[in-house]
């Protein structure tokens, strides 16, 4: 008899099955395209993340949010890369002569450092990306990269303003400055706030070379996740069309790298999103969170940056902090950078989408324009250049522009404590800023 039960109980839910589905209303080419397409998306998405994030010995979750991976430093992203696959991490250059620490930053700068945890030895950190993060990015296969109006030029670019201190003219081997570290707002989707040295070589055309490194601030206002609105991944609407606000999904600061060299247009990239830079040091995560930011009126946070080109191996070291030696970009990934660099940059950048058709209200820096001063506007200070003989000199000569001074303004100066300087920045739409 149960027997029997079970099989009359089968055919009823077949009978169901086969009610309901005539019931059904038939599927469109449209609609089931749609899901092809999510799930064609889904399946690329899985797949990229699986390229990205690397085996770990070590999982380490951070009070912002963010979880950190130390992974074998023979595992990281940058030996992916098929000039590279095979080697190991170089020992560490000599420092460039005249190398002092300027900046007695500790080291549980990043909050993922304030859970007492750390990455063993010969492992290093890196931010995990998650499947939230190419969901706010409009391709994900440009996940990481920079549109081609993103790189600085002696005049506005497609929405991209500026306020910088550079030199050019000469051949330069890196760059070293001292710079505050702040939590600008910006206001728009598609907008951000960044300070940093950018290294340059080449011309701004197809044969760009470059290496930036400093702070950012992008903002999370995209309303795209998994399962919930995977469509608008499909249809790629205005609110998901992002410059590169998709790489944190939220408005800290956070330290960042980025290197291009425009031979092939898929490479370079920001942090460890594509092979190319070797990072060797376990104690600093690159693209995680700088706590704490400098406040108005009250203490103020910088941080060192050195980026100089070893004379011995022609490779491009990143030093960060109190002589924290962060990594390299290898001289092979470069075709002018592989030599020497033509033009050296410190400053200040932000983009400028004109939401309602105004200009962006997005800060520069700490939000006031430079006459504030010490305390009140951003400053880069220290500023130098290593030279053809490895020897860290006055960066002189520098010549200050603003393409938008109404805006975002830099005013500069010399004396004994901070050497060359400036200060820079503003608040975007203001009353003499329409």
């Amino acid at each position: 008899m149960a027997c029997c039960s079970w099989k009359s109980s089968l055919i009823s839910v077949c009978l169901l099955l086969l009610l309901f589905s005539s019931m059904a209303p038939p599927v469109s080419p449209l609609q089931a395209n749609t899901t092809r397409l999510r799930l064609r998306n889904y399946r690329r998405i899985k797949a990229h993340l699986r390229r990205l994030n690397k085996p770990s010995v070590k999982t380490i979750q951070s009070p912002d949010g963010d979880i950190i991976d130390c992974v074998p430093t023979h595992l990281q992203p940058a030996f992916d890369h098929p000039l590279l696959r095979g080697q190991k991490p170089l020992d560490p250059p000599e420092r460039p002569r005249g190398h002092r620490d300027t900046n007695s930053m500790e080291e549980s700068f990043q909050p993922w450092r304030y859970t007492g945890e750390s990455c063993p030895e010969e492992t290093i950190p890196i931010r995990r990306t998650r499947e939230e993060d190419l969901l706010r990015a409009s391709f994900v296969q440009r996940f990481g990269r920079k549109t081609l109006s993103r790189f600085r030029r002696d005049s506005q670019s497609g929405g991209h303003e500026h306020a910088v201190g550079y030199v050019s003219g000469d051949q330069y081997y890196g760059a070293k400055a001292t710079l505050n570290v702040w939590a600008p707002k910006v206001t728009a989707s598609s907008e951000f706030s960044l300070s940093q040295i950018w290294v340059i070589s080449g011309s701004f055309g197809e044969d760009l070379n470059t290496i930036e490194a400093g702070w950012q601030v992008h903002i999370n206002n995209n309303k795209c996740r998994l399962g919930r609105d995977l469509s608008c991944k499909v249809s790629k609407i205005a609110h998901c069309t992002y410059i590169s606000p998709e790489l944190y999904g939220d408005d800290f600061p956070r330290f960042f790298t980025y290197w291009t060299d425009r031979r092939i247009p898929s490479d370079g990239c920001y942090n460890l999103l594509c092979s190319g830079f070797i990072q060797t040091n376990n104690r600093i995560a690159i693209g995680a969170a700088i706590q704490p930011a400098s406040t108005y009126d009250g203490g103020q946070f910088d941080i060192s940056i050195l980026i100089w080109k070893d004379p011995n191996h022609g490779n491009w070291w990143l030093e960060f902090g109190s002589g924290e030696l962060v990594g390299y970009w290898p001289s092979l990934l470069f075709s002018h950078l592989a030599d020497h660099a033509g033009m050296v940059q410190f400053g200040g950048e932000i983009v400028n989408t004109e939401p309602s058709g105004f200009h962006t209200s997005t800060e520069m820096g700490s939000g006031h324009l430079a006459r504030g001063g010490f305390g009140r506007s951003s400053y880069f200070r220290n500023l130098q250049l290593v030279d053809w003989d490895n020897s860290l000199v006055p960066a002189a000569g520098i010549r200050l522009l603003a393409d938008n001074p109404a805006c975002y303004d830099i005013v500069g100066g010399v004396n004994r404590v901070w050497g060359n300087y400036f200060y820079y920045g503003g608040p975007g739409r203001s009353m003499t800023c329409p």
